[in-house]
């Protein structure tokens, strides 16, 4: 069993701490405060999730994934360099400005990736990418898609990269499914994917999707 920090508490941090939790994970939940709202489905009813605020979700967790708004997540992770120190951070994020819509807009690195800005601020943190390509329901229930989806790996640890493979069977994802693009600086490539979804959304409505290899 790994314990496993999330930080964020919205609908994709929820839906992962739920299915890691059920998985024999024990899972922090991280809220920014104790009235911050956690979205469906947990509602502290799963035995395995329990909660605190962030700064402390960092420190006593093995395995910290990100699920915070990508925008602000820079700043909000820099601030956690201590208690991150020697963790793997599995950032599932991707930073967007918002169209008017709202539905992503622009990349904010251009050129880049949060995943490396991530990596760069927090230099004794093995940041690995991953889960970014999907809509957040696809992430726990990769099977339910009619075709078999990808879902992408990014990072400069291998062993991270290894933990976090393991950590995604957990959720559902067959080995097949798995690629390996390598170091971090590939994250810029899965992270600029995301602005193909909000087109596929505006057509097709809130549906779950993958942005997937076809081999």
């Amino acid at each position: 069993m790994t314990s496993i920090g999330i930080l964020g508490a919205g609908r994709v941090g929820a839906n992962l701490a739920d299915k890691l939790a059920s998985s024999g994970h024990h899972v922090v939940l991280g809220r920014r405060s104790p009235k911050e709202r956690t979205e469906a489905p947990v509602h502290g009813n799963n035995p395995g999730i329990s909660f605190a605020d962030q700064r402390t979700t960092a420190r006593t967790s093995d395995i910290v994934i990100n699920a915070t708004p990508g925008d602000s997540s820079l700043d909000r992770l820099t601030g956690l360099r201590a208690e991150l120190a020697g963790k793997i951070l599995v950032d599932v994020s991707n930073a967007t400005t918002d169209a008017d819509d709202g539905l992503p807009g622009a990349l904010c690195y251009p050129g880049s990736s949060l995943a490396e800005q991530l990596q760069a601020a927090l230099p004794d943190t093995r940041v690995v990418k991953t889960l970014n390509t999907m809509l957040f329901m696809v992430m726990t229930a990769p099977a339910s898609l009619a075709t078999p989806p990808t879902v992408y790996l990014s990072g400069d640890d291998e062993h991270a990269k290894k933990a976090v493979t393991g950590m995604l069977g957990d959720l559902g994802w067959q080995p097949s499914w798995i690629e390996d693009l390598g170091d971090i600086t590939t994250a810029r490539a899965t992270e600029a994917m995301i602005l193909v979804v909000p087109h596929v959304l505006r057509r097709r409505g809130f549906q779950p999707f993958a942005v997937s290899l076809a081999r």
